[in-house]
């Protein structure tokens, strides 16, 4: 169906969402710690796809999918496209997970507007934005708050559990992103990425 590949859009997993003031990242920061401490376990993503799925459990949901054309093929094979038919326009999603140890815990998606036109302002990613915050709200719970970000705009963050979602707007006026990602091992990534480089710099000061 598609290649076993790494997609474009693993870049956002590097676009730093919470760049903002320290209140801001504190009330969020606070969001994540509460919803760790909940316990509560949200790992449904969308159209079956789950948190936890192992590669193999991801492809062969994704192929399922496809012979039931539900999906399809997304830009150069490399990610999967789903046309998304509730918003008021029909918009084209693309997504592709990302893996930690053989299991899923994050899922960047990209959409935008079919027909898309920089001069039909009802297709633009400002609109866009609005009706996937509106459509989200109805899926995942009504629990999203603003960031302002100098660089995206408004940022749209939901935290449930170990769940958390951002939405954001792209580079240019067509794309809005999404970011689904599994807080709890986030946090283990975090923390051992935090002891390596505790690790590193004892070394270096040994010369």
């Amino acid at each position: 169906m598609f290649q076993k590949s790494k997609s474009y859009l693993f870049l956002l997993l590097f676009i730093p969402l919470i760049t903002t003031g320290c209140q801001k990242q504190t009330k969020y920061q606070q969001m994540i710690n509460r919803g760790l401490a909940s316990g509560i376990k949200k790992d449904s993503l969308f159209l079956g796809f789950n948190f936890g799925m192992t590669k193999k459990q991801f492809f062969a949901h994704a192929w399922k999918l496809n012979k039931e054309k539900l999906v399809t093929n997304g830009g150069q094979n490399m990610s999967i496209e789903y046309q998304l038919k509730e918003l008021p326009h029909v918009a084209v999603m693309n997504f592709y997970p990302t893996f930690y140890n053989n299991h899923i815990y994050q899922m960047p998606v990209v959409v935008s507007y079919k027909g898309w036109s920089p001069w039909n302002k009802n297709l633009s990613a400002d609109s866009l934005q609005v009706a996937l915050v509106k459509l989200f709200k109805r899926k995942y719970g009504k629990d999203f708050f603003t960031i302002h970000n100098k660089k995206r705009g408004k940022i749209y963050v939901n935290v449930e559990g170990n769940r958390g979602i951002s939405i954001f707007k792209g580079e240019n006026n067509q794309m809005v992103n999404i970011l689904f990602t599994n807080l709890s091992i986030q946090r283990k990534i975090e923390e051992k990425k935090h002891s390596w480089l505790s690790y590193w710099r004892r070394i270096q000061s040994l010369f």
